[in-house]
């Protein structure tokens, strides 16, 4: 007899994004829409939460109906409705929530939570199937964390960042070099323009540590660009992107390199919105080419920023481990990874 397809809905709303995604069996995206607030917030320099929410409550029917339109399919045919709980904006998730309860109670279909760091791993399960033991680490504006996975469901945070994450250092050093946001992109992009000829300080904490900081870091672009104006001399903005890049990136490629060797994983998978930093990639690709018996996954760019396909992914895992939320879901802000048995 051959088994059902499964198709679930994922519903992201955690920040400035408004998506709606609809995945078969888990790995295959039949149709994913995002809306993007950033040219909204790119004025005040960062999310605003409250016209995050504002703009949310605008887009969720439109963006609904359009992935069922694109789908070609009734909401009937779906197995579950997957929504992200946490972490975010708390005004942003209880968007997502409340449409995916109200889905869910309508249309008679189960509700799965899902963790928003999860979806973001799980993204890279719509490249190419996960093997594990396996690590991924997670770069975003918020995050920037090594987790050790046994097998699906299974999320232990071995690293984490004690202050800044990347993505957030990356934001607040392109404000002081005078570029918009969201500034990683530009940053990226001036740095492949440069080389890195100013010695930035690299945070490598206690021996044998997974855990990150870039607080330090941050300080010492900013203390270097003040110095310079106050002597007088310009500094080249792409020597800077360029220095204060190979620093992140060097802490980031060679503490992953070492928790794979020491937890003999099978794959490593990249994660987060800041897994689209063309440097970070590239270094990531040379360094695992000389451990072929570990297989690095790289999502496609649209799978990198917050979308609701890797939402969907990883909800399919927990519906198929029996997970269910009911009615009193909310969001939750501060939400903890944790392990799904």
């Amino acid at each position: 007899m051959t088994k059902k397809d499964q198709f679930i809905m994922g519903i992201e709303t955690s920040c400035d994004e408004t998506a709606v995604s609809i995945v078969k069996n888990g790995r295959e995206i039949v149709v994913n829409v995002v809306a993007s607030q950033i040219e909204s917030h790119k004025r005040f320099g960062g999310v605003v939460p409250e016209i995050a929410s504002r703009h949310h409550v605008e887009q969720i029917t439109i963006i609904l109906e359009e992935a069922l339109k694109q789908a070609a399919m009734p909401i009937g045919d779906l197995d579950a409705i997957a929504v992200t709980e946490g972490p975010g904006l708390v005004g942003a998730l209880l968007i997502g929530v409340n449409c995916a309860k109200a889905l869910a109670f309508a249309n008679g279909l189960p509700l799965v939570s899902v963790h928003h760091i999860a979806g973001h791993i799980y993204a890279n399960r719509l490249v190419k199937e996960m093997e594990f033991p396996l690590i991924a680490l997670v770069v975003s504006g918020g995050h920037t964390e090594l987790v050790y996975m046994k097998e699906h469901g299974h999320f232990e945070v071995i690293g984490e960042t004690r202050d800044d994450a990347a993505g957030e250092a990356y934001d607040k050093v392109a404000r002081t070099l005078g570029m918009p946001y969201p500034g990683g992109p530009h940053i990226d992009r001036l740095a492949h323009e440069g080389s890195p000829a100013i010695d930035l300080p690299r945070a490598w904490l206690e021996p044998g540590s997974y855990d990150f900081s870039f607080s330090g870091l941050k300080s010492a672009v900013i203390n270097t660009v003040h110095n310079a104006e106050q002597r007088n001399e310009i500094i080249a903005p792409e020597t800077l992107a360029a220095s204060f890049q190979a620093s992140v990136i060097d802490v980031l490629v060679t503490k992953t390199a070492r928790a794979a060797r020491e937890y003999g994983v099978k794959q490593v998978v990249l994660a987060g919105g800041v897994a689209a930093n063309k440097g970070l990639r590239s270094a990531l690709t040379a360094v695992f080419e000389e451990l072929p018996d570990t297989e690095l996954i790289i999502p496609p760019l649209s799978l990198c920023t917050d979308n609701a396909a890797m939402i969907a992914a990883a909800g399919s895992i927990f519906f198929e481990k029996g997970q269910r939320a009911d009615m009193t879901l909310n969001g939750n802000p501060g939400l903890e990874i944790t392990i799904h048995n």
